[in-house]
């Protein structure tokens, strides 16, 4: 069973930078899509990030590009995603999400079959 598992959510002044780390476990091939899905309230989930393990070929939503950057340790089966510039309209519960069936700019557009339990990141004054 594939699992993730998140972490390094937190409260953040605006402009100001967070790093999350998702590990992960279970894989059953070397070829996966891992990456962040984020949901604030009252909006639908919008697909962050997303890399490929075997390329490492990142996919960004227009409203991140220029301020977040994934990279991946294929060795520990983590992703990172530095959060730098972070804005009011960042604030969200972010998933980190993994996928065996889809590329990550498919996954990031789609509906990953694995979630992680989410981690709360609020960025205010």
């Amino acid at each position: 069973q594939l699992h993730v598992v998140e972490s390094g959510g937190g409260l953040v002044q605006p402009g100001g930078s967070l790093r999350l780390s998702c590990a992960a476990s279970g894989f059953t091939s070397d070829y996966y899509a891992i990456g962040w899905f984020r949901q604030a309230p009252g909006k639908e989930r919008e697909g962050v990030s997303c890399i490929g393990s075997t390329d490492n070929r990142a996919y960004y939503a227009d409203s991140v590009k220029g301020r977040f950057t994934i990279t991946m340790d294929n060795a520990k089966n983590t992703v990172y995603l530095q959060m730098n510039s972070l804005k009011p309209e960042d604030t969200a519960v972010y998933y980190c999400v993994a996928d065996q069936r889809s590329a990550a700019p498919a996954m990031c557009n789609g509906y990953p079959d694995y979630w992680g339990q989410g981690t709360q990141v609020t960025v205010s004054s």
